[in-house]
């Protein structure tokens, strides 16, 4: 950085102080943001983000955070956040100021594209010029008095359409969408584009990457050859997989802990993924030298810590325990039977039908010049398998939401027992993770699912086992955008 003289400096940040204090005044009866160090730093970043402009975010960061805060995470990190939150929400209206001291404000805001609430706080340093340390945004539910409609069935389709059509006018949401209750359809439709180089629209049989969701596959899978009396969820793994190179892995933990991602394996995405070509990555066993000899990170059964490696060596046990190779398990025993015929884990060599193509824009490549999302199709596995990446669509997964809960997949009794939580996740209050499924408790309503999240990928399934809805949400943009159709779905059905 150049260096400039001290006039040069004060003479900066004196017109950057006055530019952020005209930002931190709203129009005539309009709140406003306090004039005080963190209430103009907080303006500056709004006017920034809402900028819509990666460079102007890009410079807003290196000019105005702590330097310590940007060893920590770095300028270009910190504005592909700030970019990434401009792409979800666009415009943010304050509606009240929270908490004000001169290093640190908080306001409650209200998107209007969204329709979602949010908590933003910023931190300041204590002593001039008062950088930035931090800018912290929680997704809230809407403040007390401020009410959200609720629909019946008839009328949820025509709201629902109408709210996709702004998101994806405003390039938010690209994907499909499907709720239904007791098996009769409320809503299904498409928006945005599968393949945005050839302008191929997005259908309702559009095939979406699935991210995480496989692991509900995965568990079910399980839960079958238990019910078939072939394992027993309390054994050790290292009796189905005995050449296991790791003791500890082998013989402390059980399948009830890769179930509920308490057992302390690590993860396959590691530095040794990161150095391999994803062409390698086509069956279980591929995957297993990533970190089977790798130390638990705690001992099993502690605490919850999310493993797609846990997973993976579920996957290898079904192929041990069943003979069968795992996609032909999954395919033969839970696919089939549901009538998912258009979900499958297809390898990305091999050209597949209605496939759509994942767009992110996470890693921040915009902010070099190379405007607007761009497709992920070198960041991710050549091929999905137990723990995620596979492919399916709105109507297959509502499929399989009504075997489940109706006896075609699992008896009762196991049903009950894959979708009843057992350990806290620490995401949010009353939300456990079951056996391949995470469960939460809302105004009264047993709700069940999983959501699945990469770049380019978003997709949650949400079934409400008292009122009888499935909310299906995919999309081809990166993790949250499902979440957020989903939410606004969940907070206006009637039922």
């Amino acid at each position: 950085m150049i260096k400039k003289s001290m006039m040069e400096v004060v003479m900066l940040l004196f017109l950057i102080g006055g530019a952020l204090a005209a930002c931190a005044a709203g129009p005539a009866g309009q709140p406003s943001l306090p004039d005080t160090p963190a209430g103009r730093a907080l303006a500056g970043w709004l006017q920034a983000c809402q900028s819509g402009k990666p460079e102007q975010m890009l410079q807003f960061v290196t000019r105005h955070y702590d330097p310590q805060a940007l060893n920590e995470v770095p300028a270009q990190d910190r504005a592909a956040r700030m970019r990434m939150r401009y792409q979800t929400y666009r415009i943010l209206q304050l509606d009240r100021v929270e908490s004000s001291t001169p290093t640190r404000v908080t306001g409650l805001f209200r998107s209007p594209i969204t329709e979602t609430w949010l908590r933003i706080s910023a931190d300041v340093t204590p002593e001039e010029p008062h950088y930035l340390t931090g800018v912290s945004i929680e997704e809230i539910p809407a403040p007390a008095g401020v009410g959200r409609p609720k629909y019946s069935d008839a009328e949820l389709g025509h709201q629902l359409g109408k709210y996709l059509k702004k998101l994806a006018h405003e390039d938010i949401f690209s994907g499909a969408v499907m709720v239904s209750r007791n098996g009769k359809t409320l809503y299904k439709g498409a928006w945005g584009l599968a393949n945005i180089g050839y302008h191929v629209p997005n259908q309702v049989d559009t095939k979406f990457n699935l991210g995480s969701m496989n692991k509900m596959f995965t568990a079910v899978a399980i839960a079958q050859l238990a019910q078939q009396g072939k394992l027993r969820f309390e054994d050790p793994i290292g009796k189905y997989l005995p050449d296991l190179p790791n003791a500890d892995m082998a013989h402390k933990v059980t399948i009830h802990h890769l179930l509920t991602h308490t057992s302390g394996v690590g993860d396959y995405f590691n530095d040794r993924f990161d150095e391999a070509s994803r062409a390698r990555f086509r069956e279980v066993k591929d995957y297993l030298p990533l970190f089977v000899d790798s130390p638990l990170a705690f001992e099993p059964g502690a605490r919850f810590r999310y493993s797609n490696g846990g997973f993976m060596l579920l996957g290898a046990i079904v192929e041990k325990v069943s003979g069968q190779n795992y996609f032909d398990y999954v395919r033969e025993h839970i696919y089939r039977p549901a009538g998912m015929s258009d979900t499958d884990a297809y390898s990305l060599d091999h050209d597949t039908p209605k496939l759509a193509t994942g767009y992110t824009r996470m890693d921040g490549d915009d902010l070099h010049g190379n405007a607007g999302p761009h497709n992920n199709l070198f960041m991710h596995v050549m091929r999905g398998g137990p723990a995620g990446g596979g492919y399916s669509t709105v109507e297959d997964l509502t499929r399989f939401s009504e075997a489940l809960l109706g006896g075609k997949l699992l008896d009762k009794k196991y049903v009950d027992l894959l979708l009843t939580g057992k350990v806290e996740v620490g995401m949010e209050p009353g939300v456990r993770y079951a056996y391949g499924f995470f469960t939460r408790n809302e105004n009264g309503q047993r709700i069940v699912g999983h959501s699945g999240g990469f770049p380019g990928i978003s997709s949650n399934l949400d079934i409400y086992l008292d009122s009888g809805y499935t909310v299906v949400v995919m999309s081809n943009y990166d993790p949250g955008t499902a979440e957020l159709v989903s939410g606004w779905i969940h907070d206006r059905l009637g039922g």
